[in-house]
Formats: structure tokens, C-alpha cells, sequence
């Protein structure tokens, strides 16, 4: 990217510093140059896209701030990968990406893998808990082909954003869905029980007349980048009928009185343990301000 276009672009979003201007799933103008490298000359505007907070960097600003990572762009369809074991179910990482997908406008879904480990049937509860409150869910298993012709029907004719921790099978699952694809898979660490990366940058490719896969790295630890704290539980859907019933309009349903959304969870119509990952969240939803 001409150094030029870096620094209208961020001038024009009043920025002093990014770490992403081109996105992967951008469209783009761009020359070729004759040593054969491209220089990009405009992106054109995107409908949406993902991104998370990235790791501070010293330097960037004067303040500290966090700054947003683009992880892709014009994403019609997020497929949340998880686990049952190896790394263990973790529903509240589950939910900062079910956030990050509700407020870019993405279609979900959400993939509980190796359920050939689960011997005590202890996913049954997640997945009743994610289905009720309107979310697909689908159940794989890469040693018997269990949900993979599912997941193929679902991700046809679709740009398709895969993510999730790191060890959980995605790489996997790619290669079952699309062997062409021949993508590296690893194992999970001895000693930290969590995965080992194996993808190490976002990288999309067409497996089908109208169907893309994003394959991105996996990770560890995940903050939705921008969102207020009193606009937060508008990306939990199930909050949605009750918000309404709040006594104030900037309700963070904590600890104001008359909070329609405590009432429903004390009456049971909200689960304990989304309410949970909503207050876990919450207190780390930093006001993020322009720079």
C-alpha cells in the first residue's frame, strides 16, 4: 500500500495510528508493478466487518489506548468453532464472539466440536441453552464425519469467517469440508492443554462457485473492540424483549433499579450463566475514544 494512501486514510479517520487499513475479504483497486508486486490504490467501502481489541502498543498513543484489529471484512456468515475437550467448552469466550458477530451484522453459527468426547453427554445443556435462545447450533465430529455435510449446506454460497481458541479443531474441520484445502493441522500443548497454532494469518480462499472460507489464526483471549457499556446487552438477543422494561434508557443492567433484565433473570426467563458471561464482559468494556 502506497505510503501516501496510509496516511490519507488515517487522516481521514482521525487517526494517529492503525493496525489495519486492507483487510482480507476487501475489495480493492490495486496495480501491478513490474517486479511483479501490487500496490493497492483504493478499497472500496465494506458492509461490515470483524474485528476484536488488539494487545496495547507502546507508542501508539499518548494515552494507552486499546486499538481495533480488522480481522475480515464483507463477512456474510460467522462459524464460531469450540470444544468439548482439548480445550474445554468455554462458554464465555463463546459469547465475546457471539457479541462480536451481533453487532457486525453476521449471520452465526455456532460449532461444538469432538463431541466424540463427550462421554457424560455435558454439552446436551450448552446446547439446549444456545438453540433455545435462537442460535444454530451443529455438533461435529472429525473421526466420524459427524455434522460436516450440516455445516456444508449451511456455509454454501456464503463468505464464511471461521474462528475460535486455538486447538479446537478448526483446521480440522476445514480439510473434512474441503480436503483441496490441505491446511496444517497441531496438537494440543502437553502442557498448557491449549492448542498450538497452526494457521498463523487470516487467509480466504474459494472452495465453491459462490463460497468462500476464512481461515484465521486461533486464540486465546478475545475483547470486542468499540462497544459501550450501556449498548452491550443489545448483543445478547435474549436481553432484547426486556430492555424495554428498564427504568432508564442507559441502563448497563448491574445494578440499576427497575433493570427489566434482572427481573427476568431472577424469574428464570434469562439463563444464570448468560447473565454471567454479560457481567463478566462488562467489566472489561473500556469506553474506547478516537485518537
Amino acid at each position: 500500500m502506497r505510503g501516501k494512501f496510509q496516511k490519507e486514510y488515517n487522516l481521514k479517520k482521525n487517526k494517529l495510528f492503525t493496525l489495519d487499513i486492507a483487510a482480507v475479504g476487501d475489495i480493492v483497486e490495486f496495480e501491478i508493478n513490474d517486479d511483479h508486486s501490487g500496490v493497492i490504490e483504493k478499497i472500496y467501502e465494506r458492509k461490515n466487518y470483524i474485528s476484536r481489541k488488539a494487545p496495547r502498543i507502546k507508542g501508539a498513543s499518548n494515552r494507552g489506548e486499546r486499538l481495533e484489529q480488522i480481522i475480515a471484512s464483507n463477512v456474510d456468515h460467522l462459524v464460531i468453532i469450540t470444544s468439548v475437550k482439548l480445550p474445554a467448552f468455554n462458554n464465555r469466550s463463546l459469547d465475546r464472539l457471539i457479541v462480536i458477530g451481533e453487532s457486525s451484522h453476521t449471520e452465526i453459527t455456532i460449532v461444538i466440536n469432538k463431541i466424540d468426547l463427550d462421554e457424560n453427554k455435558v454439552i446436551d445443556n450448552w446446547y439446549s441453552l444456545y438453540s433455545s435462545i435462537g442460535y444454530r447450533v451443529v455438533l461435529t465430529s472429525v473421526i466420524d464425519n459427524t455434522g460436516i455435510s450440516e455445516l456444508n449446506g449451511i456455509m454454501n454460497g456464503k463468505i464464511n469467517l471461521l474462528w475460535g481458541q486455538s486447538g479446537v479443531g478448526k483446521s480440522s474441520i476445514l480439510n473434512m469440508l474441503f480436503p483441496s484445502l490441505k491446511l496444517k493441522t497441531g496438537d494440543i500443548s502437553g502442557y498448557t492443554s491449549k492448542g498450538k497454532h497452526t494457521t498463523v494469518t487470516s487467509l480466504m480462499k474459494k472452495v465453491g462457485s459462490n463460497t468462500y472460507v476464512i481461515d484465521t489464526p486461533g486464540i486465546r483471549e478475545i475483547d470486542p473492540y468499540g462497544i459501550k457499556k450501556e449498548d452491550l446487552g443489545h448483543y445478547f438477543v435474549e436481553f432484547l424483549p426486556f430492555i424495554k422494561e428498564c427504568k432508564f434508557n442507559t441502563c448497563t443492567h448491574h445494578h440499576e433499579p427497575d433493570c427489566g433484565v434482572i427481573n427476568a433473570v431472577k424469574e428464570n426467563f434469562i439463563s444464570k450463566q448468560r447473565y454471567e458471561s454479560y457481567l463478566n464482559m462488562l467489566e472489561t468494556v473500556e469506553e474506547d475514544m478516537l485518537y
